[in-house]
This record gives structure tokens, sequence and C-alpha cells, in this order.
């Protein structure tokens, strides 16, 4: 965690903001920052009285200026390091003197090249370090090969390491890459939340341009505004949007045309997918699979509900607008997951819903299979790939799907 206290720096007579990165409120805290003219998505505007927190080394950044989104961003970044790899940062920041937010980045993707020595005791675990350091990813057969203490003789006796408050610092020629340009930042799945990964473009650059700004989506509204401004893109109508890493159901991707969809009504979606659980998640496939298919059903069964509104359409999603409006009613569905035939349906429903007093000792007197038969023809429900799923709302769905108000209707338990 790091709290910064930041002002303007052009009128030092308004107060002060106090601000904790990663930043919880996004919105929120760019409002206050904007009240005493600072807080630019792309300008260094703020000035730093006074910075706190567990990385010693950005006690630097006292009496500077920064922008705030990059100091978000560097805080994310190094929220996901264990202490090892702080005193590599931290060590290499005081080795090579940096102070620049651009480069502090930028050290955030190639600082784990580096080894850093707090301990001299053991020689092991020192070659043990600074062997996976050198390669990153090695395997366990290749591990116990390794004279982990001859490694560590040959960095201590052979090459040249800067003493820093964090420990010596052995850099193995490792270079700071320039990931970050100081404009758009490099992808990171900071909350590992994400359900679709988009690549946005300015409009103005040619279809190969490696100005990519990665969007994890759902994120905050306005962290897709600042993002656009840093990429240059004033309007949505200037942004070129790819769709890339895709973690939504298959029965919402599917209907996903990238060049038909803006940046808001993609996030809408990500948003109420990313709210679902996966029992959920897979609840809402077999409801688009019902909706899919509710001709049929509405069809069969407009005889036994006269309470539900028939429809002559097949109202199944043709947006994400109407597939973000069934996620978000998906109480109005019954849902019993793996379910396939109206016999497993009449069985579930008699012993594991807690509707009946289930006996063993009358199990053979149990006619699962007629009960599920009858449900299912006073249901508005259907067998799908994922299991029985049946409606309970009072309006149609083609309506439901077009955003009117439903509420739930449930049926009387029947007979056996």
């Amino acid at each position: 965690m790091i709290r910064a206290i930041l002002s303007n720096p052009n009128r030092p007579d308004l107060d002060a903001v106090p601000v904790c990165f990663p930043m919880a409120e996004d919105a929120a805290i760019i409002e206050n920052l904007q009240e005493i003219g600072i807080g630019s998505a792309t300008k260094r505007d703020c000035y730093v009285r006074q910075i706190d927190s567990s990385y010693p080394v950005l006690k630097r950044l006292d009496e500077s200026l920064t922008n705030v989104d990059e100091l978000n961003y560097l805080a994310k970044r190094l929220e996901s390091f264990d202490n090892y790899e702080i005193a590599k940062f931290q060590g290499v920041v005081v080795s090579e003197g940096l102070s620049n937010m651009t480069d502090l980045i930028n050290l955030t993707f190639c600082a784990q090249e580096v080894t850093v020595v707090r301990d001299f005791s053991c020689l092991e675990t020192i070659g043990r370090h600074h062997y996976l350091d050198k390669r990153i990813a090695v395997s366990e057969e290749e591990m116990r090969t390794v004279d982990f203490k001859k490694e560590a003789l040959n960095l201590l006796l052979n090459c040249n390491g800067s003493v820093t408050p964090y420990g010596v610092v052995y850099q193995n020629g490792m270079e700071l890459a320039q990931v970050y340009d100081g404009c758009v930042f490099p992808d990171y799945d900071y909350t590992c939340n994400s359900v679709l990964t988009v690549a946005m473009t300015p409009c103005s650059e040619p279809e190969n341009t490696k100005k990519i700004t990665w969007l994890r989506l759902p994120m905050p509204d306005i962290c897709i505004e600042r993002s656009m401004l840093r990429a240059g893109i004033d309007t949505l109508e200037d942004a070129r949007i790819a769709l890339s890493e895709n973690d939504l159901p298959d029965e919402v991707a599917a209907r996903i045309t990238p060049e038909n969809e803006t940046l808001q009504s993609l996030n809408s979606l990500c948003g109420a997918v990313a709210r679902l659980n996966g029992s959920e998640r897979q609840k809402l496939k077999a409801a688009i699979q019902l909706t899919d298919n509710a001709s049929k059903v509405y069809a069969d069964l407009s005889a036994h509900c006269p309470e539900l509104k028939a429809t002559a359409q097949n109202p199944a999603p043709r947006n994400i607008t109407e597939i973000i409006h069934l996620a978000e009613q998906l109480e109005l569905f019954d849902f019993v997951e793996g379910i396939t035939t109206p016999e497993e349906y009449g069985r579930y429903m008699i012993k594991e819903s807690g509707h009946f007093e289930y006996d063993d000792n009358l199990a053979e007197y149990y006619d699962f299979k007629r009960y599920g038969e009858q449900r299912v023809s006073n249901e508005c429900g259907a067998f799908t790939t994922y299991g029985y799923i049946s409606y309970h709302g009072f309006i149609s769905l083609e309506e439901l799907l077009a955003g009117c108000e439903n509420h739930r209707m449930d049926m009387t338990m029947g007979g056996i």
C-alpha cells in the first residue's frame, strides 16, 4: 500500500488530497483531485508533498511531480511482488539512481532478472536464488543436478555487486527494457477477475500498430475514459477494438460482434457476467439455450400456463444488451445442473429439492418419471446441454429480454 499526499504545485493554498494506492474508488478520488486542479490522465501535474509506503525507496518521490495513473499502476505492480522481488526492485532503484516514473514502471518488468544477496550465511540459498534469477523457469530434474554452493561462490568471487540498504545487488546483465513508453500502460491483469480482454487502438494508426491499449473488462468507466485519453483517443468513434482473451460463457461470446459493439456495452456485459459465480454462469448458459428454443416451449406449454403471455416469435437474445437483461434476472429461473431426463428431474425434486419428505422404505412406490413429466409439462422449462431449467416470470421471455420489469411466479407443488 502506498499513501501519498498530493497537491497542486501552482496553488499551494489549496488543501492537499490524501490518496491510497492502488486506488479503490477511482471516480471519487479523481473528482477530489480535479477539484484542486490536478489529476490529469496524461500530465504529471500532482505534487507529492509526502509519500509513505511499505517500499521505503519510494520516498525519493517526495517533492516531485507525478501522474496519478502512473503511480496507481506502479502500486498495482508492486503489490504482486513477494519480499525477495521487492528487495530486487528497491536495490536496483538505489544502485541505478532511478526516480523517473517511466523507469520505475519498466523496472517492475525486468527486476526479476537481478540477484540480491541479503544474507551471506548460506551459500546454498544464495546459489539457488541466483540460478533461478538467471533462468526464471527451471525443471525439478535440472535443479537436482546443480551445485548451488559453486554457483554462489562464482557469483560472490567473480561478479561485481552494488551495496545498497536492501542487499548487495548483482544485475546479471539486466537491461531496463522500455516496456512502458510513458503513455500506454503494458497489459496487466491486476484483479484477475476479468472475463474479456480488449485491444484498443486509435483509428488514426495503421491496423498493425503496436500502440495497443489493453483493457481488462469489466473495469470502471472512468478507467476506460482515462485509458482512451492516454492513447490519444478523443471519442469512442476514434477507437478501433478487437477481442483478445475471452473467459465469457460460449453462448455469450458467440453473440458478440466487435464491429457492432461499443466499449460501454461490452463493459456492461462483462460486469454482469463477472458478478455471477460458477453455478450461476452455468445457469446463464442454460437460460440462453432455453430462450433459443422458447418458441417451441411456449407452443407446448401455453395451454398449461394461462398466466404466461404467449409469443409467436423466437425471443432468442439478439445482442449483448438482451443477454445483460437475462443475466440480471436469473432469479426468475430454476436450474438443476446435470439433469437430462424427466425421470432424473422427478427423482431430484422428490429426493433432493427439500419440497417433500422422502422415505427410502417407499422408494419402489415413487414414480419419478411420471412426476418429472408432470412438472415439465406445467413449467416453462427445457432440458439443455447443462441441465434442466424453467422460467417463472410473469411476462414473456421476449419482454424480459427487452428489459421490462418482472417478478417471479411460482407454481404449487403437484402430487406424485
